[in-house]
């Protein structure tokens, strides 16, 4: 079976690698010489991913028999609407069902008219006057967001990066000003405080089949500090929970995430891909963050590597429509991913800087390797402004798990950075004691 894959981080290394055990051969788009993907490449575009027609007129030149599509630009501008008119089928949704990651005005809407669990107290805005005269009124600290894409790093939190009050309008106005992500309208939403987890789904318009749970760890620097990120690194339990998450709140997760595309449905955007819930446990339950139309990064090195099933054959199922009948078994063990950056990342990367990446120590230490945002040159690898390569670990707990990803670190060399501490236990106990507080226990 051909597959197209399009994406060049981490996250499509990730899925090249799951689609390659399932006897597939890889023919692959992507903006930079990411060497991980290409290496498992029958065949390789260097194409900026959102040139849809030129992406679609190469699939076809190859008679592939699906696309995956990784990344959330190329599924914005509607890349596999083009791609199924040109007779391809493609895993990931089409450009109106993937305003749940590409509108953040689109999901709150949508659970709102719903009247969906989950939901946080919201309003959106094109002006600031309006939200300022809204916010004199407003007794709560808030959440601000770009309405469009910001890869992750568009979101910030008073108290945290906005001192005060002055700071949230200040940074709506940089909002409305420079149109970040793509538009002048911002979302002000009440601060949620609590745990943070990410769920991931394979869908198919009707029904989806859960993942392992996965916590991300945004901020830049240890001790969670520092700006926002695109992801640091993230751990799986051995379980699919995590040491804070109970069943039954996972559970809780899996059904919001059901009665969201039950809504899509109903409003004849049917939702096929996957689909990737951010929730918050707070001491007012469980509550909805964010939806993203695809893979996490780094979350999708957490679950994939533990696939068990073919996952072929889920992808099958996806464009189907026939996932009911499928399964989504999972190794039971647990997985932490550490990624290595450059220096600088999060406010200004140090970009063409020489990596050097000792693939076979990795390998030998027990780690898998997924390279990132990268660019290979004369057989040496670069940074770019994004992150570099990130190193999984997986055993029979959190802490061993930990310990093979930590080992294989020493195996890069550059000027680039990393956080040690994820998966690190005084990390996972500060989260169990955290939730225990929010609690009452």
């Amino acid at each position: 079976m051909k597959v197209l894959s399009v994406g060049g981080g981490a996250r499509e290394h990730a899925i090249v690698k799951a689609l390659v055990k399932s006897n597939t051969e890889i023919y692959s788009v992507m903006k930079n010489r990411n060497p991980g993907i290409a290496k498992l490449s029958k065949d390789t575009l260097y194409e900026k991913e959102t040139e849809v027609e030129k992406v679609t007129e190469w699939a076809k030149s190859k008679g592939v028999d699906f696309a995956f599509i990784g990344p959330e630009a190329p599924l914005g501008v509607g890349i596999v609407d083009e791609l199924e008119k040109s007779g391809i089928p493609s895993v990931g949704p089409s450009k109106s069902a993937s305003q749940i990651e590409i509108s953040k005005q689109y999901m709150r809407d949508l659970m709102a008219k719903h009247n969906l669990p989950g939901m946080v107290d919201y309003r959106v805005f094109d002006n600031v006057s309006e939200a300022e005269t809204f916010l004199k009124d407003y007794n709560k600290e808030v959440v601000v967001k770009p309405i469009g894409l910001t890869g992750g790093k568009g979101v910030k939190i008073m108290g945290e990066h906005l001192l005060n009050m002055e700071g949230v309008l200040d940074y709506c106005r940089e909002i409305n000003e420079n149109k970040i992500g793509g538009s002048s309208s911002f979302v002000i939403e009440e601060k949620m405080v609590g745990e943070e987890l990410t769920l991931q789904a394979f869908c198919d318009g009707s029904h989806l089949l859960p993942m392992p749970a996965v916590q991300d760890h945004k901020r830049a620097y240890e001790g969670d500090i520092g700006p926002n990120t695109g992801g640091m690194g993230s751990y799986s339990q051995e379980d699919g929970l995590l040491p804070f998450l109970t069943k039954e709140e996972y559970d809780n997760c899996v059904d919001i995430m059901q009665s969201i595309i039950d809504a899509m449905k109903e409003e004849g955007t049917p939702y096929k891909g996957i689909l990737y819930g951010q929730f918050i446990l707070t001491t007012k339950g469980l509550k909805v963050l964010e939806c993203n139309a695809r893979f996490g990064d780094p979350e999708a090195m957490n679950v994939l590597p533990l696939l068990t099933s073919d996952f072929a054959e889920i992808c099958s199922g996806i464009i189907d429509g026939n996932l009911a009948s499928k399964k989504a078994m999972f190794a039971n063990k647990a997985s932490v991913c550490k990624y290595i950056v450059p220096k600088g990342y999060g406010v200004e990367s140090l970009v063409g800087e020489k990596v050097v990446v000792d693939e076979a120590e990795i390998e030998n230490s027990g780690a898998e390797l997924f390279f990132a945002s990268v660019n290979q040159r004369d057989d040496q690898i670069y940074t770019t402004s994004s992150r570099s390569l990130a190193v999984v670990g997986i055993d029979d707990s959190i802490f061993d798990a930990e310990k093979i990803a930590e080992n294989a670190l020493s195996h890069v060399k550059g000027n680039v950075f990393m956080r040690h501490d994820i998966g690190k236990k005084e990390l996972i106990e500060k989260r169990i004691e955290h939730m225990k507080e929010l609690r009452g226990e």
